[in-house]
């Protein structure tokens, strides 16, 4: 199991991860570091423990919020394909209902034809 130094305040970090995954958990290291500056220049040096516990709730409170459109996203997919597959069956309904009606008028013009050529 590879080991990976991650940097947050100037701080090397190492943390064990699955071969394969130390390019990507260095990257999430860096969106934390970027968080935790993003606070230092908002609230100052408050302590490394409660820098880095506020970045992982905006972080969190971010995560929740993405979960929360795709959530919605994927409600509003389902809806619109069930919208289009009640305009998909009342498209058929309405096609079944004009070639019934069309073949009753193919009749009628035949029994109309046949009777002028009796008469």
């Amino acid at each position: 199991m590879p080991l990976v130094n991650v940097m947050v305040n100037n701080r090397a970090y190492t943390i064990a991860c699955d071969d394969g995954e130390e390019e990507h958990l260095k990257a999430l290291g860096s969106d934390v570091d970027a968080k935790v500056r993003e606070l230092l220049g908002a609230v100052g040096q408050v302590g490394e423990q409660r820098l880095i516990l506020m970045a992982a709730l905006l972080l969190a409170d971010e995560v929740h919020a993405a979960t929360t459109q795709l959530e919605t996203a994927r409600a509003e997919l389902a809806a619109e394909k069930d919208s289009r597959r009640e305009l998909s069956g009342s498209a058929e309904k309405s096609e079944s209902f004009a070639a019934d009606a069309l073949e009753n008028a193919v009749r009628r013009i035949e029994d109309i034809a046949a009777k002028l050529k009796v008469a």
